[in-house]
């Protein structure tokens, strides 16, 4: 008669259970049904609603006191099993600067013989950050030219071919321009249609092609010709100038503002994306 447990109540002991949002509860001395809605503290006291099948809803003091199927619960805090689901779906929906999928764990390929070149070194800058996860992954590096003046010579010397292939980014690429000149003369080297893609953008320095919105301007302000274009942006935004580590400064504030891919002006995403995209495609594309 005394064998088992025989001061367990008759619907059996309590046992703990996260009050999980949708879970379905039954408070035992209102009889209150309803599904979880939220927890959260209150008055110092952790409180679970509950909305009933009317869509009303009722708060309770998180604890004892709640049936599941006519069995005895303790609801606790959805602690545990929120953050790892909340984990997972940050892992699942994570995205890198560049608006792409990450990859969780992957370490960098060993550099392919491919490469990107940019003019210099804020260009570079810009590319690793919106891009650089993307790059790692698949291998490809980012170098700088140090200027276009010699476009010719720089694609020459890089030889490219089968396995090598070369994207460049050029600044100020516009109809006219002395820059538009050099690349019309670049792509014009024989042999090069498939190993060489050059792209660019409209911008008279890569800091253009980030949003003015992320520095409070509707627009970037017009500098007066005879002007040093990154000296008149420095004078504009009230930010000292006068010397190279000035404009160093002004560069890692302006770098700064860019979070993700929208913070860029679509001409240098669309450049950018189209030169990964053709140093990345296998040999017969």
């Amino acid at each position: 008669m005394l064998a088992g447990d025989w001061r367990a109540p008759k619907r059996g002991r309590s046992a703990d259970v996260p009050a999980e949002a949708g879970l379905v509860v039954e408070e035992v001395e209102t009889g209150w049904v309803g599904a979880i809605v939220r927890v959260e503290k209150a008055g110092g006291m952790h409180v679970v609603h509950l909305e009933d099948r009317r869509g009303r809803v009722k708060a309770f003091s998180l604890g004892p006191g709640f049936l599941i199927d006519g069995r005895p619960v303790t609801l606790t805090k959805p602690i545990a099993a929120a953050a790892a689901r909340l984990d997972e779906a940050r892992r699942a929906a994570s995205r890198t600067a560049s608006g792409s999928v990450a990859v969780h764990g992957a370490t960098a390929r060993v550099a392919s013989g491919s490469r990107i070149y940019v003019e210099g070194r804020h260009d570079a800058e810009l590319v690793e950050k919106v891009w650089g996860d993307d790059l790692r992954i698949e291998g490809v590096v980012v170098e700088m030219m140090d200027g276009v003046d010699d476009l010719a010579g720089i694609i020459a010397e890089f030889q490219p071919g089968p396995g090598r292939r070369l994207g460049v980014l050029v600044d100020h690429l516009v109809p006219g321009t002395k820059e538009a000149r050099i690349v019309e003369q670049a792509r014009a080297l024989p042999g090069l249609t498939r190993h060489v893609k050059i792209l660019g953008h409209p911008y008279v320095d890569v800091w253009q092609s980030v949003r003015p919105e992320r520095l409070g301007w509707q627009q970037w302000p017009v500098i007066p010709r005879g002007t040093s274009w990154k000296h008149g942006i420095c004078a504009a935004l009230g930010w000292p100038h006068d010397t190279q580590a000035d404009i160093a400064r002004a560069w890692k504030q302006i770098l700064g503002t860019v979070r993700t891919y929208a913070d860029l002006e679509p001409t240098l995403l669309a450049s950018v994306e189209e030169l990964i995209d053709f140093v990345t495609a296998p040999e017969d594309a």
